[in-house]
């Protein structure tokens, strides 16, 4: 095995719990809106059409069909039209509130806390490679106690690229101070995470939280945080 030194994760669904933290925020916003009298009676059926309309749209955006900013609230607009509802302040308002109450959920996955502890003391240093919004990550990482283990958070915003293109991971080098062949990106992600690792000729480590097939092919494969200890 290589010699590694410097650990890219990725943040949301490999580290942060995003599923968990984003139904508690979603179910706050719902309540605080009154979106039971003015969408539907069911809080899911409401969840399930914003984590549609949100994957679709986070897909374009990676794909730089969209900018972050129609993202953020088109989600919540599209979310309102299933309702028959086309109010455009309403949506902007639903946006602005999720983007308050989300990045202050503290959910990680199991053993997270455990497996960074693990590599700090093994002395890797520890960063973060992310598509999301540079307040909004920022936000999550100090809320949920991740900032005590990292050195560098690279986000799309500050790097003007999005995972999976290379440019992202080589910027995300070139701030850290990393070498290439010292340094290996960890997610979940398979076309974000592990495809721009193989695009930017890094190894990799593909996080399976739910035992998914993918096509790419991670230098690694774990299912559990533990599985960690034994490659690194």
């Amino acid at each position: 095995m290589p010699e590694y030194k410097h650990l890219f994760f990725d943040l949301d669904h490999t580290l942060w719990d995003f599923e968990t933290n984003a139904k508690i925020s979603l179910t706050e916003l719902y309540n605080e809106f009154s979106l039971n009298e003015k969408l539907t009676p069911e809080f899911d059926d409401f969840y399930n059409r914003y984590i549609y309309h949100n994957q679709v749209l986070w897909d374009r955006y990676e794909k730089g069909f969209i900018r972050a900013d129609e993202l953020k609230w088109k989600r919540m607009w599209r979310t309102l039209l299933d309702f028959k509802i086309g109010d455009e302040l309403l949506a902007k308002d639903l946006s602005t509130r999720y983007l308050e109450i989300l990045p202050v959920q503290k959910h990680l996955f199991p053993y997270t806390n455990e497996i960074l502890n693990y590599l700090l003391q093994k002395g890797y240093k520890i960063h973060l490679i992310t598509n999301g919004f540079e307040k909004t990550q920022w936000s999550k990482v100090r809320n949920s106690g991740l900032d005590q283990y990292i050195t560098y958070l690279i986000t799309s915003e500050s790097s003007n690229s999005l995972k999976p293109a290379k440019e992202i991971f080589e910027y995300a080098l070139q701030t850290t101070g990393a070498l290439l062949e010292e340094s290996i990106m960890i997610g979940d992600n398979p076309a974000a995470d592990i495809q721009g690792a193989i695009n930017a000729g890094m190894d990799s480590i593909f996080v399976n939280h739910i035992n998914t097939e993918i096509m790419v092919k991670p230098t690694y494969t774990i299912s559990h945080f533990k599985e960690l200890e034994s490659l690194l």
